[in-house]
């Protein structure tokens, strides 16, 4: 059998530009995007949604079960509403009740499971759930969208588009929990099933689902049939806050996986020779896309709204660029991509996501490799001599920070006693420093390179006198072999802003409009654009969704 050459592909962008805080709170979805690879596995797979069950009252309380099909297995999503007073609605963490609340379930429930989770789902934590509960969620209304869209329903006529286009959602999520909390199925149950491997599959499925469920809540509640146009531009919300940012940082070998993968699409456009008609006609729909996505985009933090605002100038003056000869020139994507340089780093990522879009068959099956089977691992055997290489080589970040100043050891992480979520204090403002959690891996391995000896030592004979540095040698040994694992900044500086942690995470979900609420929280929109239950043949053309209502 004949040998097939791989793709030709150009040298991956650094390690140390790709994985600093500013560019990875640059970030964009892509078609590399978790929702994204989902939606096209749904649609290989010719999913039908079925709604089995829908008992609820004129006003929307009750609850309801979505039923599907997947690649040889079935799911369903149990969902349920209740009348939740306004005084308790809140996206904060502490709170205790929520507008609805749902179980991705593992095949089909009769009656007395749909019962138990009808009874268990709206206390979320305060209950326990079993292995055949896959994922557990809970969503606040937007009230004032889903007011306006049930009352323009009653009065027989569409929602206005702008208020549509101001929001974005009908409800938003505020945990969509997985992988072994509260009792659910640990995520090994599932991820040797078809469809399900990839990293948050089972979540990203639940957050479309719940997407779904929203429309059919309102058009119940307004008595009225939304259009395709309007279903389609509403996404489902999402409040994400600290409990998020270290998962990265715990995470790096996942994380090399992920942004491996990203880094390596781009370098395979960028050694394309020629692009043919169809592909310049694509880039320059996106590219006009890109900008009508911008004009849309409004917030009210200005540290995002100023980024925003220079993607917007900075954006025609890109596209004025790409001409014909620019286009149909030799490696034209490598000379834009180079040449991106110019404008900020926003605009940088917002070009590099473009780009990737048309190219699907040479870069979509890299999303196999998103999820990893390596796990960090010590060698005890290597002499320190060579660990102490690996950190001169690939540490220099780390080890040129002065812990000790005021401004580098400004933050400190710890988890909150009361909800068990990751929270970071102020080290020289409040109490607690001394519950740290072990998030400020650049002092760690600074730590360690000032004690460690440079000569044929063994590692853990070494490791037997300084026990302390344990985690950063066995994070700079793994890390050796997964370059793109570390975030290489300060995570306890004055500077460190983990909204940068978030949107660089969130972005791979597929989230898009981030609406920074402060640097410690945001809110996105998820599955907007996505296709509705029964366009899944046309899943695949929703990179930065603009609206067409």
């Amino acid at each position: 059998m004949k040998d097939i050459a791989p793709p030709l592909q150009m040298p991956l962008r650094l390690p140390s530009t790709v994985m600093r805080l500013r560019r990875m709170g640059a970030a964009f979805p892509t078609r590399l995007s978790f929702l994204r690879t989902l939606m096209r596995a749904l649609a290989a797979d010719d999913v039908n949604v079925t709604r089995s069950v829908w008992n609820m009252d004129a006003a929307g309380f009750g609850h309801a079960v979505y039923t599907l099909r997947f690649d040889g297995y079935d799911y369903a999503l149990v969902a349920v509403s209740t009348d939740l007073p306004p005084e308790m609605r809140t996206d904060r963490v502490i709170a205790t009740a929520w507008d609805t609340a749902y179980v991705l379930y593992d095949g089909i429930p009769d009656k007395a499971e749909v019962d138990r989770i009808v009874a268990t789902a709206p206390k979320q934590e305060a209950a326990r759930f079993t292995a055949r509960d896959l994922v557990l969620s809970r969503a606040n209304k937007s009230v004032r969208l889903f007011d306006h869209v049930t009352e323009a329903l009653k009065a027989g006529r569409q929602p206005d588009p702008q208020k549509i286009r101001d929001t974005g959602y009908l409800m938003r999520t505020t945990a969509v929990y997985g992988n072994g909390k509260f009792g659910i199925a640990d995520r090994g149950h599932i991820a040797d099933r078809p469809g399900m491997g990839g990293p948050f599959m089972a979540e990203m499925l639940t957050v479309w689902l719940i997407r779904g469920f929203t429309h059919d809540l309102a058009e119940h509640v307004g008595g009225g049939t939304l259009s395709r146009e309007a279903k389609r531009h509403l996404g489902i919300g999402n409040s994400t806050g600290l409990g998020m940012a270290p998962f990265l940082v715990n995470h790096p070998l996942l994380l090399d996986a992920w942004m491996s993968v990203r880094e390596t699409a781009i370098a395979r456009v960028r050694a394309i020779e020629r692009l043919d008609e169809d592909q310049i006609g694509r880039i320059y729909e996106l590219v006009i896309r890109a900008a009508q996505y911008l004009a849309e985009w409004n917030v009210p933090d200005q540290i995002a709204a100023d980024r925003i605002e220079t993607m917007r100038r900075e954006w025609p003056v890109f596209a004025a660029t790409l001409t014909p000869e620019v286009l149909s020139a030799e490696q034209p994507i490598h000379q834009i991509i180079t040449q991106s340089a110019q404008w900020s780093v926003d605009t940088q990522e917002l070009i590099a996501a473009l780009m990737l879009e048309p190219f699907g068959e040479l870069i979509d099956g890299l999303t196999d490799c998103m999820a990893t089977p390596f796990v960090p691992e010590l060698d005890p055997t290597m002499p320190c001599a060579d660990l102490k290489v690996l950190i001169d080589t690939d540490w220099n970040w780390a080890c040129d920070v002065d812990y000790d100043a005021p401004a580098e050891c400004a933050q400190f992480w710890y988890v909150s006693e009361d909800k068990l979520e990751p929270r970071l204090g102020q080290r020289h403002n409040e109490p607690g420093a001394e519950l740290e959690t072990p998030l400020d891996i650049g002092r760690q391995v600074k730590a360690l390179a000032s004690d460690l000896t440079g000569d044929a030592t063994p590692v853990g004979q070494f490791l037997a006198q300084h026990p302390q540095h344990r985690a950063a040698t066995r994070r700079v040994q793994s890390l050796a072999r997964h370059p793109y694992g570390e975030i290489r900044d300060n995570l306890i500086g004055e500077k460190c802003l983990p909204i940068d942690i978030l949107r660089c995470k969130l972005a791979f979900f597929g989230a898009g409009k981030f609406d920074p609420k402060s640097d410690r929280w945001t809110r996105i929109t998820l599955a907007q654009g996505a296709p509705l239950f029964d366009e899944l043949d046309n899943a695949d053309d929703w990179w930065l969704p603009v609206a067409s209502i």
